[in-house]
């Protein structure tokens, strides 16, 4: 299921890299550097960060701030951090909501794209509890043609688990998958296509919507 966005997921990282060299403004720099490292860029820094955020308090101070892009190996002096921590302390409170950081660095999507995307997340999320787990999957994630299913390396759960950890951050998979993280997540595979008409497409024909 995931084949059609590992050509796209492709493409992205090569655009982003080439026009991450053309880019002095730093929020796209930021960007531009998360899609560089594919479609799940953004959701791994949300992720750096949570685990920054040792107190659970969804905010972040500068250091912080500055230690969660340096944990992800974000390239950035410390100047462009400080411009960029400014750019989201909108009341000059000295901390940053990070759940409205990620929203605001997602790459701009259509109206019509947050729908479809939307649409395919609750129709995985069985329980309606807002997270997709491996029991979500089951019966609606066909496990039967996967290779390493067929050839009885993985058992079902397996499958699922793996399923799971495309959308998850390498650092701190989980097995649950979050509306946050499904749209961060479809998020990079959209900045790779230009069309909405072509984006809902692939959407339906993977969920088969």
């Amino acid at each position: 299921q995931m084949s059609g966005t590992a050509r796209h997921d492709q493409e992205m990282v090569i655009k982003a890299k080439r026009s991450l060299s053309k880019t002095t403004d730093p929020l796209e720099r930021l960007r531009l550097q998360c899609l560089a490292k594919g479609s799940a860029g953004i959701k791994g820094l949300g992720r750096a960060f949570q685990i920054i955020d040792g107190n659970n308090s969804r905010t972040l101070d500068f250091d912080e701030f500055l230690r969660g892009l340096r944990r992800y190996a974000v390239v950035i002096n410390k100047e462009e951090a400080q411009e960029l921590f400014r750019i989201f302390d909108k009341d000059g409170s000295g901390t940053i909501d990070f759940e409205e950081f990620l929203v605001t660095l997602r790459p701009p999507m259509s109206y019509a794209r947050k729908q479809i995307i939307m649409q395919a997340f609750q129709k995985l999320d069985k329980t309606g509890d807002g997270v997709i787990t491996i029991e979500d999957l089951r019966g609606v994630y066909n496990v039967k043609y996967h290779p390493k299913y067929m050839n009885g390396d993985w058992t079902e759960d397996q499958v699922f688990r793996a399923f799971l950890d495309n959308f998850d951050s390498p650092d701190d998979k989980d097995g649950k998958v979050t509306t946050e993280e499904f749209m961060n997540y479809y998020a990079g595979v959209s900045a790779s296509i230009d069309t909405d008409i072509y984006f809902i497409v692939m959407m339906k024909h993977t969920w088969k919507l």
